[in-house]
Order: C-alpha cells, then sequence, then structure tokens
C-alpha cells in the first residue's frame, strides 16, 4: 500500500496572485512560471506510465547531461533512470504546461517515506553513509533523492514549487524531518567538494549526536580545500532553510560527484520559508 494519504493540495500563486485553475488531468499544484506563457503544475505521480516520465527525465540529467552510470535492474527500458527504491517511493513531478496544451515534466523528487523505508530495508542514503545515529528520528523522517530539473527550467520556480508541495506533504502527515544526498560534481577532481566541505563544517555542520560516517570517503586530505567555492544552488537553497551537514562527504563513482549527507528538520525552517511554503507563523511542533 502507497504511502501518500490525500493529494497534494492547491497551490498558491508563488508570485501572489491567483493561480490558474490547472487542467482536470492535472490536479496539484499550480504556480506561474518566468518562461512566457508556461504553467508549473506539480502533482504526485499517481502510475507507473507518469513515474516512467520522472525516470526518463533523470536519465536525461543524471546520464546524458552529466554522465553518471547506472547499473538498472534487469529489464529496465533504455533510456530510464530505474533502482529499487523507485517502487516503494512517492514520485513529485513539475510539469511545463504550455499554450499547445503539452505537459512535459521538467521537475521531480522521489520521496521515501518512514513505513516505505521499513518495507525496502533501508533508505538509499544507507548505501553511503552509516546513519545508525538517526535511529531516533526515523519514526517521522523522509528521505529525499533524485532531484533534478530540465536545463531549460533551472530559473528557480521548479524548485520552489516542488518544495511548496514537499513542505505541505511533510505538514500534513506529521512528519517532521527530511534527510538526503546533495551532490557536487568531481569534474574538477574533486577539489570544490573538499572546499566547500571545509566551509560547511565550520558553519552547517549537525550536533554529534546526529554524525555519520561515509561508507567509501571522499578523500578530502589529498585535495585541495582552500578554494573560495560558492555552494551550488540546490545546497544553498537547502542551507538557507536550516539544513545541516551531518558529515563529512561520501564519494560516489557512479555519478562521478561528491555527496554531502544533508539533514532538515520543519521546526528549523525559517519563519519567512514558513510562511512562504506553509503560509503560518512558526510552531513549536508538528
Amino acid at each position: 500500500m502507497r504511502d501518500l494519504p490525500l493529494p497534494t493540495q492547491p497551490l498558491h500563486d508563488l508570485t501572489g496572485r491567483d493561480a490558474r485553475a490547472s487542467r482536470r488531468s492535472l490536479p496539484g499544484r499550480e504556480a506561474a512560471s518566468s518562461a512566457g506563457r508556461t504553467r508549473l503544475v506539480v502533482a504526485w505521480a499517481r502510475d507507473e506510465a507518469e513515474v516512467r516520465e520522472a525516470q526518463r527525465l533523470r536519465h536525461q540529467v543524471f546520464v546524458d547531461e552529466m554522465g553518471a552510470r547506472l547499473s538498472p535492474p534487469q529489464g529496465t527500458p533504455a533510456g530510464l533512470d530505474v533502482d529499487l527504491f523507485d517502487a516503494y517511493c512517492e514520485h513529485l513531478l513539475v510539469r511545463a504546461v504550455q499554450d499547445d496544451d503539452s505537459a512535459p515534466v521538467i521537475g521531480t523528487y522521489r520521496v521515501l517515506t518512514p513505513d516505505a523505508a521499513r518495507r525496502v530495508g533501508g533508505l538509499y542514503s544507507e548505501t553511503e553513509f552509516d546513519l545508525v545515529r538517526l535511529r531516533s528520528l526515523r519514526p517521522t523522517m523522509v528521505e529525499l533523492g533524485r532531484s533534478c530539473v530540465h536545463p531549460d527550467h533551472r530559473h528557480g520556480g521548479a524548485i520552489l514549487a516542488l518544495w511548496g508541495a514537499l513542505a505541505e506533504f511533510m505538514h500534513r502527515n506529521q512528519l517532521d524531518t527530511m534527510v538526503g544526498c546533495a551532490s557536487i560534481s568531481m569534474r574538477d577532481g574533486g577539489h570544490l567538494a573538499a572546499s566547500l566541505w571545509e566551509q560547511l563544517r565550520h558553519t552547517h555542520l549537525a550536533p554529534i549526536e546526529w554524525r555519520v560516517r561515509p561508507r567509501l570517503p571522499l578523500p578530502v586530505a589529498e585535495l585541495r580545500s582552500d578554494l573560495a567555492v560558492d555552494a551550488p544552488p540546490l545546497i544553498k537553497g537547502y542551507l538557507r532553510c536550516g539544513a545541516r551537514v551531518l558529515g563529512a562527504p561520501a564519494w560516489d563513482p557512479d555519478f562521478n560527484t561528491a555527496d554531502l549527507p544533508l539533514l532538515m528538520r520543519i521546526e528549523d525552517l525559517p519563519a519567512k520559508y514558513r510562511r512562504h511554503f506553509l503560509g503560518h507563523e512558526p510552531i513549536a511542533s508538528l
């Protein structure tokens, strides 16, 4: 049984105006896009065909654009990014509704709920990190993963729309913690990732009781860590929303990335973001 008790609620236009009614075939949250007359509609995948759309976009971004080497299950159709966790996850989709009535998926997240994690036997993040210290958080903790946006739509609107739907989902289902791996390209050999870790461990490191260990550590001692670097936009956005770094990065040779373990709690969401995503002031607990 899937862990999606309620459909996604209507989205208030991110520009502050009332959003136009979404198409009946695409129930979900809607936002105005800066790309001309394109509308962004956010909804949870309802069937295998919609999950396939997300997996096709993931393949385009991770394999065609980033050069990842995937090992999908036997029998997976060509052009899809599929792994064993997908069947247990909820898949959040952003569609770009065009004037010609087309609505391709241009952004996606997958969400593994606590019940689903128990059924599949763990989290994807556990393939990269020892998460034993997060045991106490697991009853209300979800894992976010495989986030990506089509290169033509990386203007911020798609990610904001996804985050709004995720925040609403968390609040509605009394979940309070998100965990996941944030990837940093290794195309420069890992120096950017090592330097970013050196910065963030002084400013955004989680308390010792939540620290985790990478199974295949990035060899930061062998890399430059003195570069003046900016966090990638997605990581920068997480940090602004109160995310904490759980420990040193892991090396993912298949995706050619350094992965930072991040944790974000709803109670740490700054007031302005809570109002933006949830429409109310901070509360003590969910």
